[in-house]
């Protein structure tokens, strides 16, 4: 598959993922780009976003 087909399928599994599973895939998830990390931080819930940071570190 290729690079856009893969990010395709991760922002399906994102989009469809609870709110630790998202953290999980955004924590894990390697060779995206920088918009690519964007995108996906635009589908995560913003009332969720100090346990995304806690997880980052």
């Amino acid at each position: 598959m290729n690079q856009n087909g893969n990010f395709e399928a991760i922002k399906e599994r994102f989009r469809n993922a609870d709110v630790n599973e998202k953290i999980e895939i955004y924590t894990t998830t390697q060779g995206l780009t920088v918009d690519q990390f964007k995108e996906l931080l635009r589908m995560f819930p913003l009332q969720h976003l100090d346990k995304l940071e806690r997880a980052m570190g």
